[in-house]
This record gives C-alpha cells, structure tokens and sequence, in this order.
C-alpha cells in the first residue's frame, strides 16, 4: 500500500477512486478510461481499482449505481421545494431529472448508456429500480391507476419519461442556445410546457365538477 492509500481513512480510498473515475469519464473517451488512469488521478497504487471494483466494468457499475442514487436526490429535492399536489410534483421530478442530466452529462450517459440488465450487481439494480419506481407513483398519483392493472397508466408512465428523458439527452447533446442557456426561470417556464403537454391533465375538483355541471345544464 502506497502513502497516499495509507492516508485515507477506512472506507474513504473507495469514495476517492469513484470520484476520480467521474472525473475520468467527464474528462476521456470511453477507450481512454481504465483501471490504471483511475487510480493516477486518484493518487493510489494501480492495484488499488481492482481490489476495490474487480475491472473496469465492476468499476462503472459502481459508479452508475452512485448516480442512479444522486439522480433520484436531485428529483426529491426539486420536489420538497414544491407543493404537495400530484401534478406539480411529477413536473418537478422531471425537472430535477433535466437538473442532474445537465450537471452530470457524462455519467447520465453512462446510466442510461449501457445495457446493466446483462450485468449481475445489486447494488445497481437496486438503485436503477428505485429511480424508476419514483417515476411510476408519482404518474400513478397524478392517474389514480395501478401501474399493474392500467394500461392507460401504463402509457402516461412511458409517455412522461420518453418525454423528460428524450430532453434531457437533446439538452446535454447540443439543444439549441434558448434553451440550454436561457436562465433559470425561463428555462423552467419552457420546460414547464414542454413536459406538461405529455403529463396527464388533472383530475377536475368538486367545484370544477359543479361548474361544469352548471354549464351543461
């Protein structure tokens, strides 16, 4: 073990080499990333990945769990700043989903980039299937539906995240300038529009309902 491994702390040598391996990956072409460049940025012995991760791929499923885990972050903090209703709340998940695209392009490719479903890694799954849970009951509340039984829930689960993942990756991949430059309420307002018209409308209200009853009578 290295100096600088012996400097870590117990637990802190794995947090580096995965900070390092973001860097690498914002910063190389996949074919530039390995093992050995992870750990020279990291400062550690070029053994210190392996032992941690096992190879390269152990390594990005690694760091892709850890996204996965920051992403479904980003999404409940836009949520916690919003009101409680159903509606609302998908929109900000979808806007705290932009929110991590933009601040972490290179590792939103990997997560969504890479077929994990052929890799056997728990940890992984299991974070994969909690951000995509988040997405299903915050459509299920705003439908009302069982993803299990409604098909019409179903659709609006995979028309909001085609809808918010297809802007996310136009966003990070050269959108036009209006729209990844504009400041920040203007983006949201835009936003707003845009992944509104894929959201399921509202349910009406009691007094939406009488008004209409009203009208019709």
């Amino acid at each position: 073990m290295t100096g600088s491994e012996k400097s870590y702390h117990h637990g802190d040598l794995r947090a580096a080499l995965l900070h390092a391996a973001e860097q690498e990956l914002g910063e190389k072409d996949r074919d530039q990333f390995s093992l050995r460049s992870v750990a020279k940025r990291a400062g550690v012995s070029h053994a210190a990945p392996a032992h941690h991760f096992g190879d390269v791929t152990g390594l990005m499923a690694a760091l892709a769990t850890l996204g996965f885990d920051r992403f479904l972050e980003t999404q409940k903090a836009r949520q916690a700043q919003a009101s409680a209703e159903p509606h609302e709340q998908l929109l900000q998940a979808g806007f705290g989903y932009i929110d991590f695209a933009m601040s972490h392009p290179a590792l939103f490719r990997l997560m969504f980039g890479k077929s994990w479903g052929e890799i056997s890694d728990v940890a992984l799954k299991a974070s994969a299937d909690a951000a995509f849970d988040h997405l299903v009951q915050n459509v299920a509340a705003v439908t009302g539906g069982d993803p299990e039984t409604d098909p019409d829930t179903r659709t609006a689960i995979a028309s909001v995240w085609a809808m918010v993942h297809g802007l996310a990756d136009l966003m990070i991949g050269g959108a036009p300038r209006y729209l990844t430059e504009a400041a920040p309420d203007d983006r949201d307002r835009m936003l707003r529009q845009i992944i509104g018209s894929s959201l399921p409308a509202p349910e009406a209200g009691p007094a939406q309902g009488a008004a209409a009853d009203t009208i019709h009578d």
